[in-house]
């Protein structure tokens, strides 16, 4: 069944099936790798997404739930890496592992969508369900706040 979507700013269509989950095809029909598989169970979020500007778990989404949608990846944020939370990323020095670093940054920049000042309680709140394994909790938040400080 051809799907079709907008991808990182531009139609796709793939030819799927409906209960496909749209971390895979990422993953595999477009070698989006950024997108990572964590748990497949959406309890660690290092598979988080954009789905009509929001941010969703990858691994739980079927594809007959995306057409029509637009869907941006940690690769379509800023293919050169300029966006200011993936700057932020990388003057805090926030990646041990790195793993859940995409799905981090996804799920900051859909908050800083939602709201370009949330307050730290805010962000410790929308931040929660993306777990990261070594637990830079604190660089993740002061490279959000350092975001919103520069405005």
């Amino acid at each position: 069944m051809a799907i079709e979507f907008t991808l990182n700013g531009k139609p796709v269509s793939v030819d799927v099936p409906s209960d496909a989950l749209l971390l895979w095809v990422l993953r595999e029909d477009f070698r989006l790798t950024g997108t990572k598989y964590g748990c497949g169970r959406g309890q660690c979020g290092s598979c988080t997404v954009h789905i009509d500007g929001q941010a969703r778990f990858s691994c739980r989404s079927p594809m007959s739930a995306i057409e029509g949608k637009s869907v941006t990846t940690i690769e379509g944020l800023s293919p050169d890496g300029s966006h200011p939370l993936q700057k932020a990323w990388i003057s805090g020095q926030v990646p041990q592992c790195g793993y859940c670093q995409s799905g981090q940054i996804m799920r900051a920049a859909a908050l800083l969508q939602e709201n370009s000042s949330p307050t730290h309680e805010e962000i410790v709140t929308h931040m929660d369900p993306v777990l990261c394994r070594c637990g830079t909790y604190n660089r993740i938040l002061r490279a959000i706040e350092s975001v919103i400080e520069q405005g």
